[in-house]
């Protein structure tokens, strides 16, 4: 789970999504940062706009399934389109300990880099051609990476899924 800690000394949640990273060949850059109240005091510990650090939530079908929909922080889901995306007439937000048990993640650090289990990703196609930052499986760390290496390498379908919070 993340959050334990190995003998080493760094985090397991960490560690996955590192060796997940490597292992698809994509280039992230891993940054320590303070802890923050909101997504906007979070864009600015990092230096970048709210629209640039992608969440990475867990969304749930009604079958018992999971999927991961990357959508940037000043965008939210738009149930409608994900729904007609995906072909299912109910998805929903599960509860934190719910997706934490389909990842190996808590809230905030959330990522579908080593992920326990490597459910579909779908991203908004507002996230392509940029860099970007996300969770990186740890409290107190984010992620850069170029999304559009993130969404080949994730395999992820890109559509048009989000609106405007």
């Amino acid at each position: 789970m993340a959050g334990q800690v190995d003998n080493g000394g760094a985090a397991v949640g960490r560690q996955r999504f590192l060796a997940d990273a490597a292992g698809r060949g994509l280039d992230v850059q891993l940054v320590e940062r303070l802890a923050a109240r909101s997504l906007e005091e979070a864009a600015g510990i990092l230096g970048i706009t709210p629209a640039d650090i992608v969440k990475s939530l867990v969304v749930k079908h009604k079958d018992g399934t999971f999927l991961f929909a990357l959508i940037p922080g000043d965008r939210q889901i738009s149930w409608p389109k994900l729904r007609t995306l995906v072909g299912v007439n109910k998805l929903s937000l599960p509860p934190a300990d719910v997706a934490l048990g389909a990842t190996g993640y808590e809230r905030g650090t959330i990522t579908p880099l080593g992920s326990t289990t490597a459910w579909p990703v779908y991203a908004d196609a507002t996230i392509a051609g940029r860099r970007i930052s996300m969770g990186a499986g740890e409290h107190g760390y984010s992620a850069f990476v170029d999304a559009d290496a993130l969404t080949a390498a994730l395999g992820a379908v890109v559509a048009d899924i989000s609106e405007p919070n």
